[in-house]
This record gives structure tokens, C-alpha cells and sequence, in this order.
């Protein structure tokens, strides 16, 4: 099966000129798209809440992904990563025109895939260790960090990091990068976050 999916940021933004890009590929390379997958939300959203986040898990071995851009996929480095690297992992093909990307099974698409995981685990890395300096600055400023003392106890499992989540949010860290970093399941951060009403 071939997919195309076409996002824009805003309903002020028309999806016909990648309708166009894509249509004009694959007439040209004699491609014919299965199945069209359009949405309307900002590429700073998590995968999960987004159609592409479907897209990803009912894609199989041998489907293809067409896509306008890279930036198509998300926003930032690390969730364009994560999304190549699923592919990549899944035998999924991905093309995308502007860039004139192809991520396919060949030795070139196995050498970025390494480099995706990478830079993704290198990037975690940058965050958490940002997060680390801010909590220390903070600390020497003399700024109490956590859960008040004589506070309501509390079995949340992230009680008591909230300053640390909210650096990593800063960051534009997703969900599933402060969950790696926490040790807790993604499901977690989520839940926390929406309680504290932090990030919509």
C-alpha cells in the first residue's frame, strides 16, 4: 500500500500545493497513492495525538509513506528521527519530495538508520544533561526544587519532578523523551501533565 499524508499547522494554510507536489511525483514516476491521509494540527503535537500516529501503526512491511517535506513529519529533529527510525525498523519505505529523501532497505537507508538512533540517544542525552545544569543553577540560586515540605503526600510517581518535566517541556523534549529520561512509561508523563493542566 502507498500512503500520502499532507499536514498543515493552521486552518489558514491550504494543503493543495502539497496535494499538487505529490500528485506530480507520482504521475511522473508512474506512482499511484492507496490511500490519502490529510490533517490540520501544529508538527509540535505528539505522534500519538496526531493521524500520523495512526498512519504509523497500521502501516506494514513493504508499505511506502509519501510525504511533501521532512518537516511534514514533526517539528523538531528528534520526532522526525523517531518517525524515520520506526519505518526504518519496519521495512516501511518513506519519500518525501522537496527533500528528495528515500529511506528504503538498501546499505545507505541501514547507515542513516544507525545515524537516526544516534543522534536521537545523543539528543536525549543533551536534554537531560541541560535539565541537570538548570536544576544545579536553580539549586545554587538558592530555589527550592520539588514537593513543598508538609505537602499532601502523593503516590505519583512524578511528584516531586515537576520542575525537571517543565525544563524538559521547555526543551520541546515529547512526552516519550521525558518518560526515557524519568524511567517511568509514557503513559505516565501524559497523565501527569494533563492533571497539571501544562501543555494542551
Amino acid at each position: 500500500m502507498i500512503y500520502a499524508y499532507i499536514r498543515v499547522s493552521s486552518d489558514k494554510q491550504t494543503v493543495e500545493n502539497q496535494r499538487y507536489e505529490i500528485e506530480r511525483y507520482c504521475k511522473s514516476h508512474a506512482v499511484v497513492i492507496n490511500k490519502w491521509i490529510e490533517e490540520t494540527i501544529s508538527g509540535s503535537k505528539e505522534i500519538e495525538e496526531r493521524k500520523l500516529g495512526k498512519l504509523l501503526k497500521k502501516l506494514r512491511k513493504g508499505d511506502t509513506l509519501i510525504c511533501s517535506e521532512l518537516s511534514r513529519l514533526g517539528r523538531n529533529l528528534l520526532m522526525i528521527m523517531s518517525v524515520l527510525n520506526h519505518c526504518m525498523q519496519n521495512d516501511i519505505q518513506v519519500c518525501t519530495i522537496k527533500d528528495n529523501y528515500r529511506l528504503g532497505n538498501d546499505i545507505n537507508s541501514k547507515v542513516l538508520a544507525f545515524a537516526f538512533g544516534l543522534s536521537a540517544e545523543i539528543e536525549r542525552k543533551l536534554i537531560s544533561q541541560r535539565t541537570k545544569d538548570a536544576l544545579a543553577r536553580k539549586k545554587a540560586e538558592g530555589i527550592v526544587l520539588g514537593r513543598p515540605k508538609g505537602s499532601k503526600s502523593s503516590r505519583k510517581k512524578l511528584t516531586g519532578k515537576e520542575a525537571k518535566i517543565k525544563l524538559l517541556l521547555k526543551e520541546n523534549a515529547s512526552y516519550s523523551a521525558i518518560a526515557r529520561i524519568l524511567n517511568v512509561s509514557r503513559l505516565t508523563v501524559t497523565n501527569f501533565i494533563k492533571e497539571k493542566n501544562w501543555r494542551t
